[in-house]
Formats: structure tokens, C-alpha cells, sequence
């Protein structure tokens, strides 16, 4: 039996399934909500407002405060989707996050600069997986939100473009 994704269900769960104590649809829940909170650099995946997965995370080298210039090193705050994977990236996979919005785009337009764009959940850089947690150590990303290679291979296969994304202080 395979699930949505093409991938073999562990087998507690076929059983489950089978004696149709479970339903297919509530053998996988559907991440709805990605909470990332900078401070904590923490990634949290929800499900109809229950914590199903925490991720530690690296960011931008500049955490503290929102992003509103290209190259400032801040990770953006606010509410924003998944709007695109990229499985050839430059890092281990890579989910872009709608950045800028409107209101990002207007407090960019009143500092006088460009916002920026390219804002991804992403793995590590291709052919430094090696790294694994050790990439954590210190803020290194341009701005994105950084996890493991193992870890983005998780988000990835949970996660649906549309997700909202939460990006907290």
C-alpha cells in the first residue's frame, strides 16, 4: 500500500488502516501551518493547531527585526505560503516563501531600497549534508531558513505549496 507522495505507509499504519480503525487521510495529517519563530530558531509544523514536528534552524545573519532591503541578512516576519519547491536547488531542496507582500514591498519602497526576494526553507548547501545540526553554530543563511538535508527531505514530503507560512520575532 502507498500513500499519497508514492511512498510505502509503515506498517502499523497499513494495519491500522486495514481494520479500519484509521482512515487513509488520517494516517498522514496535513501540515497546514509552518510556525517559524526567529528567536527560538525554531520551525514548527502544525496540524488543525497541533504541533506534529520542531526543527532548530539557522537564519540570516542579522535575525533581530523584519527584513526590508535586499541584502540586509534578515529573515522576513509575517504571514506569507508556500509558493514553490525547488528539488534542483543550490541547497538540498528548497520551499519558497511568498516574500514580499504588499506591505513588504511599501516598507521597502519608504527606505528607499528593493525588498529582495528569493526566501526559502532550505537544506544545506549541495555537497555539505556532512554538516548535519553543526550548521546551527551560528546564523549563515542570506536571510532564508535553514534545516539539515535529512530535515528538508521531512518538511518536504509533508509540507504542500499554499501552507501558510508564520514567521514570528
Amino acid at each position: 500500500m502507498r500513500g499519497r507522495s508514492g511512498m510505502a505507509l509503515p506498517i502499523a499504519v497499513m494495519a491500522l488502516v486495514a481494520f479500519g480503525l484509521v482512515r487513509p487521510a488520517e494516517a498522514a495529517p496535513k501540515v497546514d501551518r509552518i510556525v517559524i519563530e526567529k528567536a527560538e530558531r525554531r520551525l514548527s509544523l502544525l496540524a488543525r493547531g497541533r504541533t506534529l514536528k520542531v526543527y532548530r534552524v539557522a537564519l540570516g545573519p542579522s535575525p533581530v527585526g523584519d527584513k526590508t532591503c535586499q541584502g540586509d541578512g534578515r529573515t522576513p516576519e509575517g504571514t506569507y505560503r508556500i509558493s514553490g519547491r525547488n528539488a534542483g536547488s543550490a541547497y538540498h531542496r528548497s520551499l519558497r516563501v511568498s516574500y514580499p507582500d504588499a506591505s513588504d514591498r511599501a516598507a521597502a519602497r519608504k527606505a528607499g531600497c528593493d525588498p529582495g526576494g528569493d526566501i526559502f526553507i532550505h537544506g544545506l548547501p549541495n555537497g555539505y549534508g556532512s554538516i548535519g545540526a553543526a550548521h546551527r553554530l551560528r546564523d549563515w543563511t542570506l536571510g532564508c531558513i535553514a534545516v539539515t538535508s535529512a530535515e528538508i527531505d521531512e518538511i518536504w514530503a509533508l509540507v504542500a505549496d499554499g501552507t501558510i507560512v508564520e514567521i514570528r520575532p
